[in-house]
């Protein structure tokens, strides 16, 4: 079991340091010796931050518009990849497809073959190229909707929990569970699948980590000492007095 990215949270860091280094911008002034360095904001969009074509999208020279978007936290963020989800808008509305790529910064899903464009390349009147075909984003708030597989069709959902304390997402139309798509569950947060970890020897042992090596107690830290050596302490506290 590999267990660095889980513990440590590398890849998260990892991206944080390479935005902020894209996003520091030196301008200089007039007199000698003035620096002054400025925080440029992050644009996203379907290149991840740790590809080098999103740094270049995010060059020091480079200006975006950036839009205005619905906030969604993460515990109600609702699909996933490897989801089922119906097109409501564009030239494939109503087909259903699989999401394969989520990008939550711009509320963004790509489904799967799916609300695509069209580009020629290298046509000239010799040469009759090759046409490109590229997944465009949808909005997740207002452009697809998950689909009950009880009934096959689109509904809007929402989190809710079981008997058991289960967290689930359950469909408002129907009011049967949408489970999670396998892939979601087993994909990490460096895009690795998790069945894929190979354990090594100079790993720690799935075992010992979820081995529990501390029981919180509302003693304090001089009595546990106390207790765990079996010393019994006689003294007496000294009065203390107010004045």
């Amino acid at each position: 079991m590999r267990l660095t990215v889980v513990t440590l949270n590398y890849f998260k860091k990892y991206v944080q340091r390479e935005i902020a280094k894209a996003t520091g911008v030196t301008v200089y002034k007039p007199f000698q010796g003035w620096r002054e360095i400025r925080k440029k904001k992050w644009f996203y969009d379907e290149n991840r931050p740790w590809t080098d074509a999103a740094k270049a999208a995010n060059a020091p020279n480079k200006r975006h518009r950036h839009p205005l978007l619905e906030p969604i936290a993460d515990e109600n963020w609702t699909v996933f990849k490897g989801d089922r989800v119906e097109v409501l808008t564009g030239p494939d509305k109503g087909k259903q497809g699989i999401v394969d790529c989520v990008i939550k910064e711009r509320n963004w899903v790509f489904v799967e073959g799916l609300n695509c464009k069209y580009k020629w390349i290298n046509r000239s009147s010799t040469n009759p190229g090759s046409m490109v075909k590229t997944e465009k984003p949808l909005l997740v708030t207002t452009e697809v909707a998950l689909v009950d597989p009880s009934d096959s069709k689109g509904s809007p959902v929402e989190w809710r929990y079981t008997e058991e304390g289960e967290r689930v997402r359950v469909s408002l139309r129907t009011g049967r569970i949408v489970p999670m798509s396998k892939i979601a569950e087993d994909e990490s947060e460096d895009m690795v699948a998790k069945s894929g970890y190979a354990e090594q020897e100079w790993d720690t042992k799935e075992a010992e980590v979820h081995k529990v090596t501390f029981k919180p107690t509302l003693s304090t830290f001089d009595e546990d000492i106390l207790k765990q050596m079996n010393i019994k302490d006689d003294r007496k506290r000294a009065p203390t007095y107010w004045y």
